[in-house]
């Protein structure tokens, strides 16, 4: 019983190395530019002061959503209720849209009027 190979297996022959032939000169060599693209623009997410909805309801909205520690949220939200609008964060167009979302769902599930919007940063 012969269960081994007959014959050892052979080593693969590397392919020949070509090499360029010599430039006489008339070549024209192109530069590679790097292109640069712009960093995508900034949109705020600025929440907006209503007579209706509790201030505690504002703050837990800040935590939730936006990442925000208890402190950073009570200011935020004395000066959306002082100044009828905050800021609550500056993020990419996309995820700033996604957490006005956010925001305005919770609120209609809530009861709460609570307004938030994205607008460019300047």
């Amino acid at each position: 019983m012969n269960f081994m190979a007959t014959k050892p297996p052979s080593t693969p022959t590397a392919p020949p190395v070509v090499r360029p032939a010599r430039d006489d000169g008339g070549s024209v060599v192109l530069e590679r530019r790097t292109q640069r693209t712009q960093p995508p623009k900034m949109h705020q997410v600025v929440m907006l002061n209503d007579d209706y909805t509790p201030m505690e309801f504002v703050i837990v909205m800040l935590q939730e959503f936006f990442a925000k520690d208890r402190e950073t949220a009570t200011q935020i939200m004395l000066k959306i209720h002082l100044d009828g609008k905050g800021v609550c964060g500056v993020y990419s167009r996309d995820v700033a849209a996604t957490k006005v979302e956010q925001v305005l769902d919770a609120a209609a599930k809530a009861g709460h009027p609570l307004q938030c919007v994205s607008e460019p940063v300047e």
